[in-house]
């Protein structure tokens, strides 16, 4: 059964990323499943340090993107948001060039606050960076 509200489509996530950071950064929604999202994004100029190195505030960038969109499909839009509350992420391995893949799944899913688990890998499956994110659903005025 999944686990999302409003069914996901691959080409509407990416849409509704247009025009901004997501799509600054190259972040491509790539797969959906019943519980979880893929998403990649470029080591290149946009997302390196002044060292070459993948930087660390577009790995948080990644993995914040995730969970909110994640959150974005549980609730009711209408009448909700969600709201990152905490982000935690450690960097684990430096990469320089190719693509990282962040897969979002959640820790638990309540009515006031999402905790999600972010990990992100290289193309190889090496692990980059690992994040929790804490999304607090607030009432829309």
């Amino acid at each position: 059964m999944s686990l999302w509200r409003t069914v996901p489509n691959l080409d509407a996530l990416n849409q509704m990323s247009t025009g901004n950071a997501v799509s600054h950064l190259g972040i491509e929604f790539t797969e959906i499943g019943d519980d979880y999202l893929v998403a990649r994004m470029p080591v290149d100029h946009r997302t390196q340090q002044p060292m070459g190195l993948l930087h660390g505030g577009a790995s948080a960038l990644l993995a914040e993107t995730l969970g909110s969109v994640a959150t974005y499909l549980i609730i009711d839009f209408s009448r909700q948001q969600g709201v990152g509350i905490e982000l935690n992420i450690s960097h684990l391995r430096s990469i320089r060039q190719g693509y990282v893949l962040g897969r979002v799944q959640p820790i638990r899913v309540g009515r006031r606050t999402h905790v999600w688990d972010i990990r992100i890998d290289d193309e190889a499956g090496k692990a980059i960076a690992v994040a929790r994110l804490t999304m607090a659903i607030i009432d829309r005025g």
